[in-house]
């Protein structure tokens, strides 16, 4: 669902800020968060939000 580039949220962890995804390998994401840097999430286990702005 997500592609690189994409901007989101992780949606229990408000304090990680925007997240810019920067791959997404077979539904595992990693994400570039502002607050706490590169994180890899299971996207079958964390619904990530999307951010539109």
């Amino acid at each position: 669902m997500f592609e690189p580039g994409q901007i989101v949220r992780h949606p229990s962890q408000p304090d990680w800020g925007k997240g810019q995804v920067q791959s997404n390998i077979n539904g595992k994401l990693t994400v570039m968060f502002e607050q706490v840097g590169k994180i890899v999430i299971d996207s079958r286990r964390v619904a990530l939000l999307a951010v539109f702005e």
